[in-house]
Parts: structure tokens; sequence; C-alpha cells
């Protein structure tokens, strides 16, 4: 939560969002674990004035609990209620999902299928995982390859990332995190010729 409200305050950050022809984006956020959760609907930030308002009410959200990483249910709640909510006809339609961990959920549908129905209604899938070392994740993530990506890396690549120009962009640990999110919201909304409608998933 940190990490995003530093990124919202961030001058470059803020200059991204409204030094473009657009003059702002729509931003929302949702939290998950077992379930997701709507926790900041739909708002416009168009000046600075409203990136500290949404800085300031990401700090205040409270960390969510669970036992799971469930991001397929979070991804078709996405799709099902989250992206219809948009109170404006979308130009573009990003998605950033960030989370330390792989979905480890037993979700009822491969993770896959949602993501490419989300894909085909017009939404970018960019993904940011923060790398660790999570033994307990093996069984859930490809090997690692000596010299290649991050085991996770690798399965943002091939599950959560989808639809034009879409890229993972990942996050050496918690402490990276802030550096990892700014520059993501940086390179989107930067490479913007139109409006730009934003939601963060957060992983807890």
């Amino acid at each position: 939560m940190e990490g995003i409200a530093k990124a919202l305050e961030d001058p470059g950050v803020i200059e991204a969002i409204t030094g473009g022809s657009s003059g702002g984006i729509l931003f929302s956020m949702v939290t998950w674990a077992d379930t997701p959760s709507f926790v900041i609907p739909w708002i416009r930030i168009a000046n600075k004035a409203d990136a500290l308002a949404a800085a300031k009410r990401v700090r205040s959200l409270p960390q969510q609990g669970g036992e799971f990483t469930c991001m397929t249910r979070m991804l078709r709640s996405a799709n099902d209620k989250i992206v219809p909510q948009i109170p404006a006809k979308a130009a573009r339609i990003i998605i950033d999902v960030s989370g330390d961990g792989p979905d480890n959920c037993n979700a009822e549908e491969p993770i896959e299928k949602v993501r490419d129905e989300l894909v085909s209604n017009g939404v970018t899938i960019n993904g940011l995982p923060i790398l660790l070392n999570t033994p307990e994740d093996s069984a859930f993530l490809p090997k690692a390859v000596p010299g290649g990506a991050h085991p996770l890396e690798q399965w943002y690549r091939q599950h959560v990332m989808g639809g034009p120009s879409s890229f993972v962009l990942p996050a050496q640990g918690y402490g990276d995190f802030e550096r990892a999110i700014r520059q993501k919201f940086i390179v989107e909304v930067s490479d913007l010729a139109s409006r730009h409608y934003s939601m963060t998933a957060s992983q807890r």
C-alpha cells in the first residue's frame, strides 16, 4: 500500500498522468488474498490534488488477510464486476497485477481462460511480481533456469500478462516495490495517445 501511495505522490507519475492530451486517468484498486475486495471504486485523477488524495486513500486501506493467493478469482471479479463499472467509454483499460506468489487456490477455471476473456474484452494486463525466495510455492512455479528469469516472473509472463503492449516488470523484493510500481505507472501512462483507465490489483 505504501509503495502504491508513494508512486501516486511521485512528481514524475503525476506529470505523466496530468501532462498528456487526455488530462488524467480513471483509477480503481482491488486487494485480494482468498477473495477480492473492491477497495477503491473508480475515481478520476486529473491533477496533483487528485493524485495526493488518491495516495492518502490508498495509504489508509487495511491490510487484507487470508491464506491463499486466489488470483484467478480476482481476475474473474475484475472482468465481471469492475471493468463493466468504468464510468466512461474506455479508450484503453489496463489492469496492473502485483503479488508475491502464483495462484495457489485451486480455482474453478484456468487463470489463462479468465485472462484471455479480459483481453478479448479490450483489457491489457501487466504484471508486477514481487520476487522472493518462497519454496512453498515451488509446486506452482516453473523450474528455475540458470541465468534465466526468476520462476515467478516466468509464471507471470506465461499466465498473467496479456493484451496489446502488455509487459511484466518485477520488483526485487518488497523494498523495491515502490520503484517498480512508479516506473510501471510512468511507462503505462506516458505511452498513451488517448484516455487511460487503470485498475491496480494488489495481493493482500
